[in-house]
């Protein structure tokens, strides 16, 4: 993972004369100048507190990350390597039958690798009911991390879990077991319930703990090497910290899955065993730092607080009229009166140990939650690359390169951009003054992920497409007629058909390509600014459970996707495509319509912060040079 910054500033030094133990007034330095400096609090001693003027002028940049980030971060990159490793080949393990004189499920150099022999519908269906899994259980992670075992500790648990896991798909595929596809049909689906439980405790508490791991939340003012002062933001540097946390997930990804494409050509045990010795990172990178990370002890149930305190805030909003009754729910001042400063502390209820804070942070959550409701249409049509078109490219020309292969552009496209967007286009949008806020990230990677595809029934192919832009519905319908005319050309220009063989499309298994594409880049700005989006609006006893609320969206976009999978077969893919790429554009559009008043309240609340410092000047803390 490189370096988060390209400098490196000093500890400032006071003047000797200074008194340290009135920290938060105004400082004389070396220099001659004065500065109002952080109170000591362990983390942000002997900081410059930036003016309004500063922080409106000055330009962001993001800190140095800690090197127990780096070390969580290729846990994770271990962890995705064994599971997309392992997960890739799912869908050939399922759909296609054991090759004739085969005892592994190996296809070799030209033929198709495969072993339970289920179909397409098997296939879509099994791997979409993983992935419901995989999205649930995080919700048990969330909860035995913020009760009972903190972070750190369910993360072991969940390694330990995941790890069995691993062993029982590997005896699913050896010889002598693979041979039974029923025996080793229900190895596998006991496999997929056990590592589905691991993934969902480790998904709900590896990404917290990564961001966790920067302890700073207030903006400071540095001066680079070339003199320049800039704002260290630590809102830059968690959107930073979960970038190349992402690409860290994305390199795991990529590299799990090419070697797992060619592994499944000698044999599937094989494609299993190499996923599994490589989690074996996992257990030794946590042990050996476990002494370095920095981890929040877990915490009496939140939920119970949380429901206690909405049904305070809501008292006195209910109406007989359900439109009076949302209005109140959604007024401006709905969670002040629930604050504790404004009740006496006579009047406080028992439950009522936190302080405004939490109040606000509980409130800015549940935000986040809104903007959570509408990624499981965006899910639907990135979960298209893991199953429908997988099963696709198998029908294409490969010209000896596996069928799950082109699933790697996802995961190339995400580690070769995220650098670029780091580096130059974000950088570039500051100096614009471009407000480039996490809510408009997510709706331009909304429409981003927006690919429709069209699949017309063709004679030699059941399942050929092509691409067009998200949001231009009508161009689909051409596209079907266009693709048609095209086919009918090629066809002429092949041999004819031997009855009983394969139908093979003469067109090239890239022209899947840009789907691919694209949608990794939507990824970038939608999947990555989701998890800072969690991470960042949860108050910090919930984090667990808000990620997990996430994560959560990709199951309920699994209960979706089960809905649709009976256009998940030939000739109804053509209408697959077509229904998945109509809701998910007309989705993007609907998102930025519903969260744009969102997106102006967060603009707000940093004024608002302004007029909190302001008031501080008022009531005599200077903040000048």
């Amino acid at each position: 993972m490189p370096s988060f910054t390209s400098y490196k500033y000093e500890p400032l030094r006071i003047h000797e004369d200074a008194d340290r133990e009135t920290d938060g007034e105004q400082y004389e330095m070396n220099d001659g100048s004065s500065s109002k400096l952080y109170p000591i609090d362990g983390i942000h001693d002997g900081l410059v507190c930036p003016t309004e003027e500063e922080l409106a002028t000055l330009r962001h940049v993001g800190d140095v990350i800690p090197w127990n980030a780096y070390l969580i971060a290729i846990v994770e990159l271990a962890e995705r390597f064994s599971y997309y490793g392992a997960g890739v080949v799912f869908t050939n393990f399922i759909q296609y039958p054991l090759p004739v004189g085969s005892h592994t499920g190996a296809g070799l150099l030209n033929g198709q690798s495969g072993a339970l022999g289920r179909g397409q519908h098997a296939s879509t269906g099994i791997t979409t009911s993983y992935q419901f899994w995989c999205s649930v259980t995080p919700f048990a992670g969330a909860y035995i991390a913020d009760v009972h075992l903190g972070r750190f500790n369910t993360i072991c648990v969940a390694v330990v879990i995941a790890l069995l896991g691993h062993i029982i798909l590997i005896v699913a595929a050896v010889p002598g077991i693979i041979e039974h596809p029923d025996t080793a049909l229900a190895i596998f689906l006991a496999a997929l319930f056990v590592m589905g439980l691991g993934t969902g405790l480790f998904k709900a508490n590896i990404s917290p703990l990564v961001a966790e791991q920067y302890k700073r939340t207030k903006p400071f003012v540095v001066t680079n090497p070339t003199g320049e002062q800039v704002i260290v933001d630590p809102t830059l540097t968690v959107s930073r910290i979960y970038m190349y946390f992402y690409l860290m997930i994305n390199l795991g990804s990529l590299l799990g899955q090419v070697l797992m494409t060619y592994s499944e050509k000698a044999s599937f045990w094989l494609a299993y065993t190499l996923p599994t010795v490589v989690f074996l990172l996992c257990p030794i990178i946590l042990v050996m730092g476990r002494k370095r990370y920095v981890r929040s002890p877990p915490t009496s149930s939140v939920l119970a607080t949380f429901v206690c305190l909405l049904r305070f805030a809501s008292r006195g909003c209910w109406s007989i009229n359900p439109l009076r009754t949302w209005r109140n729910l959604t007024a401006p001042d709905f969670w002040d009166a629930a604050k504790p400063s404004r009740i006496l502390p006579a009047a406080r209820p028992s439950w009522m140990t936190f302080h405004d804070k939490w109040v606000d942070e509980v409130r800015w959550g549940l935000r986040a939650c809104t903007v959570f409701a509408w990624f499981p249409i965006y899910w639907l049509t990135v979960n298209q690359l893991n199953n429908n078109l997988t099963s696709q490219a198998a029908t294409l020309t490969t010209n000896g390169v596996p069928n799950d292969l082109l699933s790697n552009l996802d995961p190339l496209v995400l580690v070769l951009c995220i650098p670029l967007c780091d580096f130059f286009l974000y950088p570039a949008l500051q100096k614009w003054r471009i407000r480039f806020t996490p809510l408009k990230r997510i709706t331009i990677g909304f429409l981003l992920g927006k690919t429709i595809l069209s699949s017309p029934r063709f004679y030699t192919n059941p399942s050929v497409f092509m691409q067009v832009p998200p949001l231009w519905f009508g161009l689909q319908f051409c596209s079907i007629v266009f693709t048609k005319r095209v086919h009918a050309v090629m066809l002429r220009r092949h041999a004819r058909i031997v009855p009983g063989t394969p139908r093979v499309s003469p067109l090239n298994v890239w022209i899947q390509a840009p789907a691919y594409i694209l949608i990794a880049l939507s990824e970038i700005f939608a999947s990555i600014t989701g998890f800072e989006y969690a991470f960042s609006k949860a108050p910090e006893n919930m984090r667990s459970l808000v990620t997990a609320l996430f994560m959560g969206t990709g199951a309920v976009s699994a209960i979706l996707a089960e809905g649709f999978l009976w256009l998940a077969a030939d000739p109804l893919l053509v209408w697959n495509y077509a229904v998945m790429g109509t809701l998910a554009g007309c989705g993007g559009c609907a998102f930025w319509l519903a969260v744009r008043h969102l997106d102006l309240r967060e603009e707000e609340e940093v004024l608002r912060v302004a007029d909190d410092r302001e008031e501080l000047d008022e009531a005599g803390v200077s903040e000048s040079r």
